[in-house]
């Protein structure tokens, strides 16, 4: 990614004091224990460790480091039976969620040889999670739970907690960057407008605004020659222009590349919106031309760029690429009653990544819609499964994701330079229509490979946002 992020992932575990002076065994025993579940941790996120706690003092010690490190999301090991003293000091003043892991050293005790310190230490981490999460839920905390087994390895366990590290990423990268609008949102697309200050009261993000004056000369100071080309290279690399291309004929358009990925840089942008509805001559003309093509660049590297002046879709794309990898700007396109299906797509700039082959470029005289005409990009999204993220606003200002999943299909698609997908759900075309529109989303949403319903769920924990899931 031109903007590299990690989750700050807070880190505990928890014991009875009591138990210690007891049975002095298990001192080294669960400290080996806390040293291995840190292992499972992916090196995508930066551990903050709060150490093993066993007194309401070092829960205390770790509820201030988590504050200070601003967190993105708390996980707890349950070592063995503990009471609340000891970990609701740690997580009474974080507004994360809170992953309580109940991980038993031993696929089960032996019944005939266990004593008391065995059971204690290897046997018992399930005792006190009901009373774990009965605490967490009278402080209004949002929590999650998960069960496994040391012993022989657990995928299930190890699945789990990365996708948590995934999703808490997203919180991780609204926060540390910020969110570009060029321009301002198509007129009269009333549902695309934004309050700035709820986006970041509610969501993190920081706006910048840059006017189209600015970006029509971001590439004046654009002088390597070396770097010119080898942007310029990566362009015939990524697009299959249609009547063929060289380095010379998108030579232009490589060096706004460079300038825009400095610029991206430079702003820390995660993500972009702009819209541009001038008079397309001159220098704004030779840009306006070859935004398409250069946003897709930019959203192959990470950072989201949405057409129409739509920060709610550009938030969406940035969590499906965040977490998926992928992440398509898209928008219902019309219903094939004859085959069941929806087209979905969009024109504009897409992501190289979503594409099952080479992506396609070529030259329009119009751009539909819109001021002007230039460079056409055409994406085609793998066959197979497809999420769906949709952002939208209620009448308070209060941020709402819509998700949804169904079968890219093979077969023919439209051929006048927009990205299609041939979706099948398995609620039926008109149903899923009538689902997602009264859903209230925006017009637009993102699209990722895959399927990613549950992850898109630890997001929304995370960033405290109810999901309506439209079809599975």
């Amino acid at each position: 990614m031109l903007i590299n992020t990690k989750a700050k992932v807070g880190v505990f575990s928890i014991a009875l004091g009591a138990y210690l002076p007891q049975f002095p065994q298990l001192v080294p025993e669960f400290e080996s224990q806390y040293a291995d579940f840190k292992k499972v941790f992916p090196d995508t996120v930066e551990i903050i460790d709060g150490g093993m706690v066993t007194t309401k003092e070092k829960a205390q010690e770790a509820g201030n480091l988590f504050r200070a490190a601003d967190v993105d999301i708390v996980f707890l090991q349950m070592l063995t039976y503990a009471t609340s003293y000891n970990y609701l000091p740690a997580v009474r003043d974080l507004d994360v969620p809170v992953v309580v892991v109940n991980l038993q050293k031993v696929k089960a005790l032996d019944y005939d040889t266990a004593d008391i310190p065995t059971w204690l230490g290897i046997g018992y981490a399930c005792g006190a999670t009901g009373e774990v999460i009965a605490d967490l839920e009278r402080f209004g905390k949002r929590h999650a739970m998960i069960t496994g087994v040391v012993e022989g390895g657990d995928p299930e366990v190890q699945a789990e907690i990365e996708d948590w590290c995934r999703a808490a990423q997203v919180r991780r990268r609204f926060r540390e960057t910020n969110i570009a609008q060029i321009g301002r949102p198509y007129p009269g697309m009333m549902d695309l407008y934004i309050d700035e200050t709820n986006l970041y009261r509610r969501m993190q993000l920081y706006t910048k605004q840059f006017d189209w004056e600015k970006m029509w000369c971001i590439a004046d100071n654009i002088t390597d020659e070396n770097a010119i080309r080898a942007k310029a290279q990566e362009i015939l690399d990524t697009f299959e222009i249609e009547g063929g291309g060289s380095i010379e004929e998108v030579w232009e358009m490589a060096k706004y590349v460079v300038a825009f990925e400095q610029w991206v840089k430079d702003e820390k942008l995660g993500l972009i919106a702009s819209h541009y509805d001038g008079f397309a001559k001159g220098q704004a003309g030779v840009l306006d031309s070859m935004l398409i093509p250069a946003f897709s660049m930019l959203i192959k590297q990470g950072t989201a760029c949405a057409v129409e002046g739509d920060m709610k879709v550009a938030m969406a794309m940035s969590i499906l690429k965040t977490i998926s990898g992928t992440g398509q700007l898209s928008e219902l396109y019309s219903i094939d009653f004859n085959e069941d299906i929806v087209i979905i797509g969009h024109s504009g700039s897409g992501d190289a990544d979503i594409s099952g082959k080479k992506p396609s470029m070529k030259i329009v005289k119009v751009f539909h819609g819109k001021t002007g005409g230039g460079y056409l990009t055409q994406f085609y999204p793998y066959v197979g499964p497809i999420t769906y993220l949709g952002i939208t606003q209620d009448g308070d200002g209060n941020f709402k994701f819509i998700v949804a999943e169904g079968e890219n299909e093979a077969g023919k698609i439209l051929n006048f330079g927009d990205t299609n997908m041939r979706m099948r759900f398995t609620c039926g075309a008109r149903e899923f229509v009538n689902r997602w529109s009264e859903a209230g989303p925006t017009h637009h949403m993102a699209a990722a490979a895959g399927r990613h319903i549950d992850t898109i769920l630890k997001v929304a924990k995370i960033m405290n946002v109810p999901v309506e899931i439209v079809t599975r």
